[in-house]
C-alpha cells in the first residue's frame, strides 16, 4: 500500500506519549495507520549524537519520524540519519507552540518565516530518498489565515512536497498554555478543505478535534485526503484503531482489546528481560477498554501496580482477567 493511502488514517505525533512502546501497541491494534514519533529535534541528533531516540521496532512501519528545527542544513542531515534508520516518512513540525521549541527557533512560529520552511524542506528532500512532509497551523497570532495559510502551502509545494497535515487551529505564541493551545483557538474545519480546493494534487491531512472515526470517515468523504487524530487515538486506541483497517481501508478485521493485550506480552518480556520496567509499556495501555464494563478496574491495577519492583506480565494478565469476567458475567445475563 502507498504511503498516500496509509496516510488516509495517522496518529498524531505527541511529546511523552507516542513513543515506540505506544506504536508498538498502536500497530498491533491497525496494520495499516500511518503511526508518528514523537518530536525529535534535529540537534538532539547531529550535535548530540542522541541516535537512540530513532530506536523502533520492525513491526512499526508505516512510521514517520517528526523532527523540530530551523536550520536547513542540521535537519537535512538529521533526516538522513532519519532515512538510514528505516523510517518511511520525516516530517518538519511547524505547529507546536510551546516556549521550549519557539526559543529553539522552530515549531508554530516558522509559520511567519514559511521561505525558511520552504529552504528547510528543499534540503531535506535533497537529502532523503523517503517522502519529506510538513505539519503546521493555519496561522499564529495575529495572522489571518485566509492569506498566509495559501502563501505557506504554495511555497513548501514548489519544493516538490506533496502531502501536508494542517491542524485546523491558530496558534497564539503569546498568552496561551500548550495545552490551551489545543483547545482554546476555535477551529477551522472549511478553511482546510478550501486548501484542498485551492490546491488539489496536495494531500492534506486535517488535524484537531476528531474524536472517532465516524468524524473521520465524514472528513474523508468531504474531499481530505487524510485525518490525523491525538489524544482521542491515545486514550480511546480500543475504539479508533481497533477498527481503522475496516472502516478507513477496507480491509482485515477488527482487533480486540483482550487479543491487543495478549499480543503485547511476548514484546513485554522482552522489555523486562533487556532491564525495562513494566509501566513503561504499560502507561499506554490504559486506554484499551475505555467505555466498556472493567476499564476502571483495568486502569486501576495497572497504575497502583506497575511501576512496582517486579511487575511483570502477571499483572497485566491480572487486570485483562477483570475484563474478561465481566464480559462473560454480561454475556450470562
Amino acid at each position: 500500500m502507498l504511503l498516500d493511502q496509509h496516510a488516509r488514517l495517522s496518529v498524531a505525533p505527541m511529546m511523552d506519549w507516542t513513543d515506540r512502546h505506544c506504536r508498538y501497541l498502536h500497530r498491533l491494534l491497525s496494520r495499516n495507520t500511518l503511526l508518528y514519533t514523537e518530536m525529535v529535534t534535529s540537534p538532539a541528533l547531529v550535535r548530540g549524537g542522541a541516535l537512540h531516540l530513532l530506536d523502533h521496532d520492525v513491526s512499526e512501519h508505516p512510521v514517520a519520524l517528526q523532527l523540530g528545527g530551523s536550520d536547513p542544513v542540521e535537519l537535512a542531515k538529521a533526516a538522513k540519519l532519519g532515512a538510514d534508520a528505516g523510517y518511511d516518512e520525516i516530517n518538519l513540525n511547524v505547529g507546536c507552540p510551546s516556549d521550549r521549541v519557539q526559543s529553539g527557533f522552530f515549531g508554530a512560529v516558522l509559520m511567519e518565516r514559511p521561505a525558511l520552511v520552504a529552504e528547510c524542506v528543499a534540503e531535506m528532500r535533497a537529502a532523503v530518498n523517503v517522502d519529506v512532509t510538513v505539519k503546521c497551523r493555519i496561522g499564529v497570532d495575529d495572522q489571518d489565515p485566509e492569506e498566509v495559510l495559501p502563501e505557506f502551502l504554495a511555497q513548501v509545494i514548489a519544493t516538490g512536497c506533496t502531502r501536508v497535515q494542517i491542524h485546523a487551529r491558530k496558534a497564539w505564541l503569546k498568552g496561551l498554555s500548550p495545552k490551551e493551545n489545543r483547545d482554546i483557538p476555535p477551529l477551522d474545519y472549511p478553511l482546510v478543505q478550501r486548501m484542498k480546493q485551492y490546491f488539489p494534487n496536495l494531500h492534506i491531512s486535517i488535524n484537531g478535534g476528531i474524536t472517532s472515526l465516524d468524524q473521520a470517515v465524514a472528513l474523508l468523504d468531504s474531499g481530505l485526503d487524510g485525518v490525523m487524530i491525538g489524544r482521542a487515538a491515545y486514550h480511546q486506541a480500543g475504539d479508533i484503531l481497533s477498527t481503522a483497517d475496516r472502516r478507513i481501508y477496507g480491509q482485515g478485521e477488527d482487533t480486540t482489546g483482550e487479543e491487543a493485550v495478549r499480543a503485547m506480552l511476548p514484546y513485554i518480556e522482552a522489555h523486562l528481560s533487556a532491564g525495562g520496567r513494566l509501566n513503561q509499556i504499560t502507561r499506554h495501555m490504559m486506554g484499551l477498554f475505555t467505555g466498556r464494563p472493567g476499564a476502571r478496574i483495568w486502569r486501576r491495577i495497572l497504575s497502583e501496580n506497575a511501576s512496582k519492583p517486579g511487575a511483570g506480565p502477571e499483572l497485566v494478565l491480572e487486570a485483562l482477567a477483570s475484563i474478561e469476567t465481566l464480559a462473560a458475567a454480561q454475556e450470562a445475563l
